[in-house]
């Protein structure tokens, strides 16, 4: 059985499973190609995703990624879509943030994954 608040991460492409948990979304924009249907979540936190213009710096270049992490907890400092998700984390067993990026290891999921650890 899995503690309170543990926080998995998981591309939003992937199957859902029960082990899942509470699943947020955690993209600012809708992931291309999915149908609202299939993605089986339980809330949408666009505003806890990176700004658009961070998103278009980083472009996803394993290089930008530990400034990206920096620039983005600097824009989540204050942000009420934070606050939200450290409640989410609180109200359930098990959370997992969903992302769209192809890379697992260098995305906003990762950061706020550490972030709320």
């Amino acid at each position: 059985m899995a503690r309170s608040g543990e926080i998995r991460i998981k591309r939003i492409y992937d199957d859902p499973t029960r082990e899942d948990g509470y699943r947020i979304l955690v993209d600012r924009i809708w992931p291309r190609g999915l149908r609202k249907d299939d993605a089986e979540l339980g809330e949408w936190l666009r505003e806890v995703g990176p700004s658009d213009e961070l998103r278009r710096w980083f472009g996803h270049d394993p290089k930008r990624f530990a400034e990206f992490a920096d620039r983005y907890r600097a824009e989540l400092q204050e942000s009420e879509a934070l606050k939200l998700l450290r409640q989410r984390v609180q109200e359930h067993p098990v959370v997992t943030l969903l992302y769209s990026a192809r890379d697992t290891e260098h995305n906003q999921a990762v950061v706020l994954r550490d972030l709320l650890a």
